[in-house]
């Protein structure tokens, strides 16, 4: 029946998607240089990158990895960097070499990054040097053998990448000193590699083309298994989706969310680049003022985005004020859409601002709403091509039309299962091969889904995944905790924050005090926001603390 809906509502976008284009990411790379080998694939603070250029450097890094590091078939590269040329550089190298990229999120704490660098047992990590001091304190405890070190100019060209280095380095001092002896220049790497051999790897739609990590419901995060089946099947799906209104000429698109995200990953990375499209890298999108004197230069016709980041735009001056004749499509993801964002959106640009639903664990696109949408409906669209959505019940029984049940999706976008874990993969992946989402949702009698409530504790933060558990872990390191709950509570901007309810060990212990704590910890985004003092939390007859409860009363106070 979703099927029918879909051909029914979304015309031109067909039931199925044909998997048998490409056998590897490395494939669907190779045919597109050889295509659109003139044309712009990657724009960086005012530096262009042709498809021909991309080929050749990508190449470079790739049999440096094989033939210089010797890496084994299959082996794990980390990449720690923001929206710059090496990122595209560093996961198509790493792909046409056969390994399995890591990515890894730039603003990781020391904690975070040792977990995931020992989870996924990577070999190589690519890293800003921003970044680098992170790094230095927890290499001689993870398996890393070897250490690539990028800075924010090096593909900059000279002078301007050498300039750039300066500055960042010595007049704004956003490289904090570190110490990595081993570690081996971006440029040089490349350098070494271009004198190396890259012999061709069998690469199938069944082998680990990325360890995605999201947030993990005991504490940790957990690496989903994304091989090249599920990427292509997801970009091919999306392809499907946008092609009716996109067509054949050649597109620009935004990335203003980082690459290392999913949504940006196959959205703006993969599917973008299997056209000959051009990809705007914004390094920084929280300085709205240069990212709108970015948008200013070129005439973009696709952006991407969450929530927050069009309302901050919505709220430039200069943003409103551009000209948004080419643009074509605005697709929002990673959290929800809200209605004023949407309609003030379609004021200013006189485009839609389309909503899509998606998780890691799907690649991440499931369903999207059609891109002529006139107006906001708070749906989260339709299941697109190859995709069955179905809701359920606690007992796992299909729910009837109309009636509220948790969302689970199957289709060849659906990640491979957990690294490592088994029962963890075993708890979201049904017998019948549907991923439970954890939302709980309803239907309408046309096939569009609505997200009417959450399942898991999970909070959403600007798009991107907190898991209590883990907040929860950090703050009761602190020896002035006795008991904590941490739940998400409404934020006019992220849509969720965190808010933690704690239990003093120490009479003496303030909210400021856990704040500093988390942040030594935690990334930013998970940081709580708020801080409430309890004598004592809501338990269940077994002790288990009660987080609905707690965020039920947080809800009535907002």
């Amino acid at each position: 029946m979703e099927r029918i809906w879909l051909e029914s509502y979304q015309k031109g976008v067909p039931a199925e998607v044909d998997l048998s284009e490409f056998q590897s990411l490395g494939e669907l790379f190779e045919r597109s240089v050889a295509q659109y080998r003139e044309r712009v694939a990657y724009i960086n603070m005012g530096v262009e990158i042709t498809y021909g250029q991309l080929d050749k450097l990508s190449r470079d890094f790739a049999a440096y990895l094989q033939s210089v590091l010797m890496l084994p078939p299959g082996a794990r590269v980390a990449v720690m960097l923001p929206n710059v040329l090496q990122y595209p550089i560093c996961i198509f190298g790493a792909l046409r070499a056969g390994y399995v990229v890591v990515n890894v999120n730039p603003l990781y704490t020391p904690r975070e990054l040792e977990h995931q660098l020992k989870d996924s047992g990577a070999d190589v990590i690519v890293i800003l040097e921003n970044f680098a001091v992170t790094l230095e304190e927890v290499l001689a405890r993870t398996p890393v053998k070897h250490v690539v070190l990028a800075r924010l100019g090096d593909m900059l060209g000279f002078p301007k990448g050498t300039v750039v280095n300066f500055v960042v380095k010595y007049v704004k001092k956003m490289v904090p000193a570190y110490s990595l002896p081993r570690a081996v220049d971006f440029r040089t790497a490349l350098g070494k590699g271009a004198a190396g051999e890259l012999k061709k790897v069998a690469v199938t739609h069944e082998d680990l083309a990325f360890l995605q990590y999201t947030g993990g419901t005991t504490g940790v995060s957990k690496g989903a298994m994304l091989v090249h089946r599920n990427i292509l099947a997801n970009l091919a799906q999306a392809h499907a989706w946008i092609k009716p209104e996109l067509g054949d000429e050649q597109h620009m698109v935004v990335t203003a969310l980082p690459l290392y995200h999913i949504f940006a990953l196959t959205a703006n990375c993969f599917t973008f680049f299997k056209i000959g499209a051009s990809n705007l890298l914004i390094t920084n999108p929280r300085d709205i003022p240069a990212f709108v004197a970015e948008l200013g230069k070129y005439p973009f016709t696709v952006i991407t985005g969450v929530n927050t980041l069009f309302n901050a735009l919505l709220n430039n001056e200069a943003f409103c004020a551009l000209d948004f004749k080419h643009l074509k499509v605005t697709l929002g993801g990673g959290m929800a859409v809200q209605k004023a964002v949407a309609v003030k959106w379609k004021l200013v640009t006189g485009k839609p601002l389309i909503e899509a639903y998606g998780l890691t664990e799907t690649s991440p696109a499931a369903t999207i709403n059609p891109l002529d949408s006139a107006d906001y409906t708070g749906a989260i669209g339709l299941p697109i091509s190859s995709t069955e959505v179905t809701l359920r019940n606690d007992a796992g029984e299909d729910v009837p039309l109309g009636e509220r049940g948790e969302l689970c999706i199957r289709g060849p976008q659906v990640m491979k299962g957990y690294y490592n874990r088994p029962e963890e993969t075993a708890k979201v992946i049904t017998a019948d091969g549907f991923l439970m989402t954890g939302d709980i949702a309803v239907m309408d009698e046309k096939g569009f889904v609505r997200i009417v409530d959450r399942k898991k504790d999970m909070i959403l933060v600007s798009g991107f995944n907190v898991y209590p558990n883990e907040v929860e872990d950090v703050v009761a390191q602190h020896p002035g905790v006795l008991e904590v709950a941490a739940v998400g509570v409404p934020h006019e901007k992220s849509g969720e924050a965190v808010k933690i309810f704690v239990v003093k060990k120490d009479a003496a212990l303030t909210a400021e005090a856990l704040i500093a704590h988390c942040r030594e910890h935690l990334t930013g985004y998970k940081v709580p926001s708020q801080v409430e003092f309890r004598s004592e939390l809501p338990k269940t007859n077994v002790g288990k603390i009660l987080r609905r409860e707690l965020r039920d009363e947080a809800l009535k106070k907002a």
